[in-house]
């Protein structure tokens, strides 16, 4: 009998407090938006991921979850190769309108700018460890 083939998981990143802020949602929420942040996961888009606006493009989306207690939302970055980062969770508070607060939009843009660093780090130890790996080859270890 085969097994067939998973497809690649991109490994999730959870910038700042964000794991921490979405063990706080519903558990209705976190399985909504888990199973978005899975298809992610495997390079997909849930229909409900949109792109996040200000942010000039499709690298920053934005799930939203409407439940009775509330709009809960969680923003994401897919920009970054072989990765992705979870930015920002939060709940909703405003009523009126659908623009999302400031002070939100100010912690995402920070969050994304140390997902930005933590995925260049990562990067260099990715290529220092295929380098390790070729020393090791040509010198016998």
């Amino acid at each position: 009998m085969e097994m067939a083939e998973m497809p690649d998981l991109k490994p999730v990143v959870w910038i700042g407090g964000s794991k921490a802020d979405l063990s706080t949602f519903p558990e209705e929420v976190k399985d909504s938006i888990g199973f978005a942040l899975n298809v992610a996961q495997l390079s997909g888009k849930h229909h409900s991921a949109k792109p996040l606006r200000g942010f000039g493009g499709a690298g920053i989306l934005e799930v939203v979850d409407e439940h009775e207690s509330g709009t809960y939302r969680v923003v994401y970055a897919v920009q970054f190769p072989g990765r992705m980062y979870v930015l920002h969770p939060f709940q909703k508070k405003s009523k009126t309108g659908i623009k999302t607060p400031k002070a939100e939009i100010s912690l995402i843009r920070s969050r994304l700018k140390s997902a930005g660093q933590e995925h260049d780090a990562w990067l260099k130890r990715q290529k220092g460890t295929v380098h390790d790996g070729e020393e090791n080859r040509r010198s016998g270890r």
